[in-house]
């Protein structure tokens, strides 16, 4: 493969539709092999639009408007970071051959939306999950918990990210609150939801899943560590790899996740989410990206997980080794404000083997993930105690 000079007509282009912390890192692992970036969100100076070459706000749930700014940037390849697009579009340029699609347009299609997942993972793939139903209003929704799915169990938006409008119902009497609250959450104006049966799992991990070109020229699936984390209604607040599990619920893990991506296809890394119960894993979700969990890796392996994904993206072999036990935490907002400062910086990093990420986010709200809180260690127990002391000494004014 070739690679050409950013700025220049030979120019490798990369148009990364998202620039949230993990499109940033997206954006500098590409740039350090030497490929021109063009970073496009919703809103202004994006933490990924500080370090792109140009940078674009565009609607990108407006088709029309995607595939103007296609048409006119001529990008090689095309990398959703985020949820909410026009994810028929993007079928539309693959068909037409504009640019390739990472990882392909149906995975996008797929994974923006839970009721495609689920269903392709569920109904066709025949992998185990929790027990769900979809519902498009409330009544719909009582009467398929009542009808199987029972208390507690657990409500999400078809389409929204980082734990948006999720919510746990106990009883009958948190059923209009988690609706009304799935529907505000939503990337897209919808009202339909997916409710799960709750699993009683004894931890959950991500396991990156990395689609790459070999030394033969051939696409083959590489995993990193499991990574553990710890979420609050979706959300994740720390992670930290390896996760200890049995060999026979690791190979059921890697199975699952081989299963889903093959299906999917295309080349890029997956971060799929598991629920592990025993020697029992379930499948829970496949972002077709880096994920929030895998931040822990830029601390913890000699290609991080931006780095894999970049590097696959553009058709380079990978390595998913793990250098070092580690974790990560979330950094939070505090503030409902804009450009906020963060103090204690200097107290944080004295913490041995720490490191903090800032984002750079134009705005704060109080549960916005404005930072991570990283460390390494011999063993994860050490480093989330030392990721989780650095976060919480860094204080936003």
């Amino acid at each position: 493969m070739k690679i050409g000079t950013p700025l220049s007509n030979n120019a490798t282009k990369v148009m990364l539709l998202g620039c949230g912390e993990l499109g940033k890192e997206v954006i500098i692992s590409l740039q350090r092999l030497g490929v021109e970036v063009i970073g496009v969100d919703r809103y202004e100076n994006a933490p990924g639009h500080q370090v792109a070459h140009r940078a674009y706000v565009i609607d990108m749930t407006n088709a029309i408007e995607l595939k103007a700014l296609i048409e006119k940037e001529k990008p090689d390849f095309v990398v959703p970071e985020i949820e909410a697009i026009a994810t028929d579009m993007l079928a539309e340029i693959e068909a037409e051959k504009l640019a390739t699609i990472i990882p392909t347009a149906r995975a996008t299609q797929l994974t923006m939306n839970r009721e495609g997942i689920r269903t392709l993972a569920a109904e066709t793939l025949g992998i185990p999950t929790s027990q769900y139903a979809f519902a498009e209003s409330y009544n719909e929704l009582k009467t398929a918990i009542e009808n199987g799915i029972g208390y507690p169990c657990i409500v999400k938006p078809v389409m929204s990210s980082s734990g948006k409008g999720q919510s746990t119902i106990n009883n009958e009497a948190d059923i209009q609150v988690a609706w009304d609250y799935a529907l505000s959450g939503a990337r897209v104006a919808t009202t339909r939801i997916i409710v799960e049966k709750m699993i009683n799992f004894d931890y959950e991990i991500t396991l990156l899943t990395v689609r790459a070109v070999n030394a033969s020229g051939e696409i083959e699936t590489q995993y990193c560590e499991p990574i553990g984390h710890i979420q609050q209604q979706g959300d994740y607040v720390e992670s930290w790899q390896p996760q200890q599990m049995s060999k026979t619920a690791l190979d059921k893990a890697k199975h699952i996740a081989k299963t889903v991506t093959d299906n999917l296809g295309g080349r890029g890394l997956f971060g799929v989410e598991l629920f592990i119960q025993g020697d029992d894993v379930f499948f829970s979700e496949v972002s077709p990206r880096p994920h929030d969990t895998g931040m822990v890796t830029m601390i913890t392996q000699n290609q991080n997980e931006f780095e894999l994904h970049a590097r696959a993206i553009i058709g380079l072999p990978v390595s998913t080794i793990l250098r070092s036990a580690g974790a990560s935490a979330v950094i939070y907002g505090g503030l409902d404000k804009e450009a906020i400062q963060f103090e204690n910086i200097e107290k944080a990093l004295a913490i041995p083997q720490t490191d903090i990420r800032l984002f750079g986010k134009p705005e704060s709200f109080i549960k916005r993930r404005m930072g991570v809180a990283l460390s390494y260690s011999d063993s994860t127990d050490t480093a989330r105690k030392k990721a989780k002391q650095a976060a919480a000494l860094v204080k936003t004014k």
